[in-house]
Parts: structure tokens; sequence; C-alpha cells
């Protein structure tokens, strides 16, 4: 396959994610990759931190969840998505009801978007986080409970899929990325993963 990462020749590259956005984003960089996840990674958080810094945090924690069992060859990309509502974050609902509750809070009111990336090799770690702030239009409780029973939104932070009938909706303003709203902020990994070092530069230093 042609590709513009030349550097990531001889990686096996991994997205540690199911999320099918993200898998689509990353297609998009025309690079091939695998998706392998592992079950019961902690995604626990000190409440003491401020809720910028949270995203970031869980990417870089999952990336640790896969050191103790990647290949010296493979290069892993990590990632987390929250919405900042003033002081609360919010994750993925649990249920239908939160779903709920969680887009009343959104409504009419300006949210923050921060996806966290962890980017690690044998050799080299790199985290960052990206936010997009997104407002929302007034929604109604029939809008509300429309798109929760027609879309589950239970596998996406805040409850909403930007990309999805609501966004088309209820999305006002939107100041940053708006692939990092669908949860993989995708010009910015693309960035990072521009400067990884090839990995044959390791291997003649190991000889």
């Amino acid at each position: 396959m042609v590709t513009m990462l030349d550097n990531l020749r001889d990686y096996k590259v991994i997205l540690a994610s199911g999320s099918p956005r993200r898998r689509e984003l990353l297609g998009g960089l025309d690079i091939p990759f695998e998706v392998k996840t592992i079950d019961g990674v902690d995604e626990s958080y000190p409440p003491s931190m401020s809720p910028f810094d949270v995203a970031q945090y869980i990417a870089i924690g999952k990336a640790s969840a896969y050191r103790d069992v990647m290949h010296a060859d493979e290069l892993i990309i990590t990632a987390d998505t929250i919405v900042i509502i003033g002081d609360e974050v919010l994750g993925k609902p649990h249920d239908e009801d939160e779903a709920r509750l969680m887009l009343r809070k959104l409504r009419g009111h300006t949210h923050h978007v921060v996806t966290g990336v962890c980017i690690i090799t044998c050799h080299e770690q790199r985290s960052f986080s990206v936010r997009t702030d997104v407002t929302f239009a007034s929604l109604s409780d029939e809008d509300i409970d429309y798109y929760v029973t027609k879309y589950k939104p239970l596998d996406k932070a805040g409850s909403y899929g930007v990309q999805e009938w609501i966004g088309y909706i209820g999305v006002t303003g939107m100041n940053g990325s708006y692939y990092n709203v669908m949860g993989f902020p995708i010009q910015r990994v693309y960035e990072e993963l521009k400067i990884i070092k090839p990995l044959k530069k390791y291997k003649q230093h190991l000889k």
C-alpha cells in the first residue's frame, strides 16, 4: 500500500480500541493496521484531577496495559474521549435513562469534548489531548427521547455521536476539530505518527 508514513513501514500498527469511529478515521490515513483490545483495562482516575487531564491520563493507562504483551515491532495507539460540562466529566452512560439525563445537562449549553491519545512502541511513548468546544441547541425532551430510543448511544461519551441525527439537529456551533468530537483527533494523530522514529534505526543500533 502507498502511504505518506514511510517511517512506519516496519511497524505493525495496532489500534487498541473497539470504536468503529476510530477504526474508520485511522483507516483514512491509508496505513495498514489491526484492531486488538484487552478486556478489563482500568479506566479510573484520581478524583482530584483536572477534568481536562482525565482523557490523556486514561489513554496512557490503557497503553500501559499493553506493554507487557506487545511485540518489538508493534506500534500501539490507545485513546479515550470524555465530555465535560462545567466541572463534571461525562463518560459513557450505563443505560438509556442515564443517556437522557446527560443530554438534558448538555442542551442549551457549551460543553467540551476532550480526547486523549497515547502512541507507544518498545522505544517511544507520545501522548497528548485535543479539546473541542461544542454548543447544543435547547433540545426538547421529545428530541432527546427519540434519539436515545432509536440510536441507543450507550457506547458514546456524553451519550451522543456528532455524526448522527442529534448532531444534525442539535449542534449550533463548534470550536475545534470535528473529528475529535467523533472520538479521534485524526489530524493530530497523523502529525504525531509522522515523527515516530523508524524501527530500522533501532535495529541498526542493536547490531
